[in-house]
């Protein structure tokens, strides 16, 4: 366990929940089978929001109208590998009581961490202003009111949910799945509005192809969009400490219920960007309109096709993905300046960092649409510095004792790790490519 006030006393679930969980684990509880289940579902529901952000909003919505349903294969895929790595942080946080920053502070030289502090605060503040602006534009679609004052709303409501980390972790675990459950409930009406062919959607959804060389590109974006390096830093966070036991057959049970949580919320947040695809390939792509690439021009297309509903809909979803997001970024930037420089500072100085670039952007009129994808790009620098280190620890049997990972999983993992970073670098040349 560690020895210094890291996180995990700060971030602990409630002596209630905690207490339910440690019964279940001892085999003491007389609850059901689902019941034993909820002690252990929240953090991947947490990191899961990465992977519903605006920035997928994007991507998705571009990948819908351009090529149909052709790309749906590749969000299958990608929340596949995202799941893995997701599962691996978990575990690694379960193992070590430990978290990922704390890990490479602890292991790796100064030099080092501090260049990959210094990397992983740009990512976080990249994300953490792309997914603010998804906020803004989600209250400025819904309500009409300029972009400005938007912004401002977005950050009374990211207060707000920050503000619940002082009564526990659980709270806030309730609204992020509440919000999670806003976009999921969106994204249900939507594709019933849609009427897809469902045919064509299980077909794509598991045959691999591509349409052409364009296709290739917005398929490594999807790609790029999915897997987040901010949400493979939380999730080992959110893990360690929550429940803590160190009995060996212990440990493989909790692991195993954190396992149901990954599968669960990574599961839900595939359907989700699915639906988004189907949406804009069954409304746009079918209709000739292929040209549709920003959140602005989807809401504003919606309504004369699928009624009025449908772009009212869009707008609720994209705010709930914008507020729970927002929220979630600033927590990861949280989590990643006290493992590596072992400082804390207040979350509303975090905030106010943030607000003021979202603000400038917005004021001096930048693309919404524009700055999601080009901090999907920024994103992908971070990768590296999360998914290696990731790797080396949950690999290592000193570090993670009887949660070592199968020499097939990190064999798995490296393969996926080099697919990933591999394809994100090919992103990064194609976007500088065409200026």
């Amino acid at each position: 366990m560690p020895d210094d006030s890291s996180l995990a006393q700060k971030r602990t679930v409630s002596g209630g929940t905690a207490e339910d969980a440690l019964d279940v684990l001892a085999d003491r509880s007389p609850k059901g089978r689902f019941s034993r289940l909820l002690p252990f579902m929240g953090p991947a529901f947490i990191a899961s929001v990465a992977y519903i952000d605006p920035g997928n909003f994007a991507t998705n919505i571009q990948g819908g109208a351009r090529f149909g349903y052709t790309l749906l294969w590749v969000i299958v895929a990608s929340n596949l590998m995202a799941m893995l790595l997701q599962t691996l942080s978990a575990k690694l946080g379960i193992a070590t009581g430990w978290n990922l920053a704390e890990h490479c502070r602890r292991r790796f030289s100064r030099p080092v961490v501090a260049v990959m502090w210094g990397l992983m605060e740009i990512v976080a503040m990249a994300t953490d202003l792309a997914e603010f602006l998804g906020a803004a534009v989600g209250f400025n679609l819904l309500f009409g009111i300029p972009l400005w004052v938007a912004g401002i709303l977005t950050a009374i409501a990211t207060f707000l949910i920050l503000g619940l980390e002082r009564y526990g972790f659980r709270p806030i675990e309730a609204v992020i799945t509440a919000l999670v459950g806003i976009v999921s409930v969106s994204y249900l009406v939507e594709t019933v509005l849609d009427r897809p062919n469902w045919g064509d959607v299980l077909y794509h959804s598991v045959v691999p192809q591509f349409s052409g060389a364009e296709s290739v590109l917005l398929a490594t974006g999807i790609l790029g969009a999915t897997v987040m390096p901010h949400a493979i830093y939380l999730h080992s966070a959110l893990t360690q400490g929550r429940v803590v036991v160190r009995d060996p057959v212990q440990l493989h049970r909790l692991f195993r219920y954190e396992l149901v949580d990954v599968i669960v919320a990574m599961g839900l947040a595939s359907l989700i960007n699915m639906a988004m695809l189907i949406m804009a390939a069954t409304t746009f792509f079918q209709h000739g309109m292929t040209g549709v690439g920003s959140l602005e021009t989807a809401h504003r297309t919606l309504e004369p096709l699928l009624g009025k509903g449908s772009s009212w809909i869009f707008a609720v979803s994209l705010l709930a993905s914008g507020l729970s997001s927002s929220a979630v970024g600033t927590m990861a930037g949280q989590v990643m300046m006290q493992g590596f420089l072992k400082r804390r500072i207040p979350v509303w100085i975090r905030r106010i960092v943030t607000i003021i670039p979202s603000l400038v952007v917005i004021s001096i009129g930048l693309d919404p649409t524009r700055t999601l994808v080009i901090s999907q790009v920024v994103l992908c620098f971070g990768l590296p510095f999360a998914i290696v280190p990731l790797i080396m620890f949950t690999s290592s049997k000193s570090v993670m004792g009887v949660l070592v990972n199968h020499p097939a999983t990190t064999a798995a993992t490296g393969i996926v790790a080099t697919l990933i970073i591999a394809l994100n670098v090919y992103l990064v040349y194609q976007v500088f490519a065409a200026g």
